[in-house]
């Protein structure tokens, strides 16, 4: 039951989804601080840089609704329902998401939920985390002799299990970026050895563009054990691929197993 507070309702109701960027505040969009500006309430995720609330009006609700890894503060129902009631309400609303809205943001959902309400909707794009990420590690996710596509595969599905994409992506040529599979990169590592992908260059990413990135640098027999000593952390993403031996820190990695191979 959507409750309406009629001496609040001056405002027709409006819902912005806006893709937040992958981390770092100056990677929004002009469009999406623009979204921001005529917001009456902001309802924004845990990946979301909270700089990015500044932009919002000073009368404006900012409201957390978490959703990450381990921190289910509400969930989708929940946010769905606080969408409406906030619309219905208040007037406009932002439901600020980080990365894009519709790689893995359940960005339709909500959409299709103000729909349902016949509330006027509206998706300004964020920049992905899949492809910004590696990009600002100097890790194409394409070029020419090493990758012609790439792959963008949630790590976990809704069962908790890996993705059934991530076995038919591992029997390809294609750069394959996990999102949230850090907590599954034993699994992940262990269906491209199958393959005889041992020696297949991987880069972990923990928070990308921002102050708290980490990054670490292997090949599939190792990547496990380097990501564990340099204690990475969610949210991270995992890049596999031949791509990433274009990073800087991969030469030293293949002067090693250039020299292996000479022995």
């Amino acid at each position: 039951m959507i409750e309406v507070k009629t001496k609040h309702n001056i405002k027709e109701p409006r819902i912005t989804l806006v893709g937040a960027g992958p981390g770092d505040a100056e990677l929004i969009t002009v469009k999406g601080i623009k979204a921001l500006q005529t917001a009456d309430v902001v309802l924004y995720d845990a990946l979301v840089n909270e700089e990015l609330l500044d932009f919002a009006p000073a009368h404006a609700q900012k409201v957390y609704v978490g959703k990450r890894s381990g921190d289910h503060s509400y969930s989708q129902e929940a946010v769905n329902k606080l969408m409406i009631d906030y619309a219905l309400n208040y007037g406009h609303v932002v439901r600020l998401k980080g990365g894009d809205p519709f790689v893995f943001g359940r960005g339709y959902e909500e959409l299709d939920h103000a729909a349902s309400y016949s509330i006027p909707a509206q998706v300004i794009p964020g920049i992905s985390s899949s492809i910004s990420v590696p990009g600002l590690q100097q890790i194409p996710v394409t070029h020419r002799g090493l990758s012609e596509s790439f792959w963008v595969v949630t790590g976990t599905t809704a069962s908790g299990t890996v993705s059934n994409d991530l076995y038919e992506a591992a029997r390809t040529k294609a750069t394959v970026v996990v999102l949230m599979g850090l907590n599954k990169l034993k699994e992940i590592t262990n269906i491209y050895k199958k393959e005889g992908k041992g020696k297949l260059p991987v880069a972990v990413i923990q928070s990308g563009s921002t102050a708290e990135e980490k990054v670490a640098i292997g090949v599939v027999d190792t990547i496990v054990e380097v990501v564990e000593e340099m204690k990475i952390k969610a949210p991270a993403l995992i890049v596999l691929g031949d791509v990433v031996s274009l990073h800087p820190k991969f030469q030293p990695i293949r002067e090693f197993y250039d020299i292996i191979a000479s022995e």
